[in-house]
């Protein structure tokens, strides 16, 4: 699975330096952070809104999917974000995988300290 999360950082890498009116990667790149997180908000109010409405819907075979459709604009913005930090789906990966082991109290705890 992180395969593809490897393959959409490489292909972010590039697109970063590409003309802003040939792609959409370059011209959030060439806006600034602010604009890419205004695009990752934007993406987690929708993403939000559709799990509201897939509950709403009984779990229904449209509204899943909406749910899963709007869960790849936010994860592809958040990418677009952490590449325009110069981070990577593998630093996250990372910390994720230090999670393993721990209670999500302990992990919680531990970030006060």
């Amino acid at each position: 699975m992180s395969e593809v999360l490897s393959e959409l950082a490489r292909i972010l890498a590039q697109r970063r330096t590409a003309s802003s009116s040939e792609s959409y990667v370059a011209s959030l790149h060439e806006k600034g952070l602010n604009k890419i997180l205004e695009k990752v908000g934007e993406e987690a109010t929708e993403t939000i809104l559709a799990a509201k409405e897939c509950e709403t819907a009984g779990l229904d075979a449209a509204s899943q999917l909406e749910v899963i459709k709007e869960t790849a604009d936010l994860w592809f913005h958040s990418m677009v974000m952490l590449s325009h930090l110069e981070l990577g789906p593998d630093q996250v990966l990372e910390e994720l995988r230090k999670r393993f082991n721990m209670s999500g109290l302990e992990e919680k705890a531990a970030r006060r300290n």
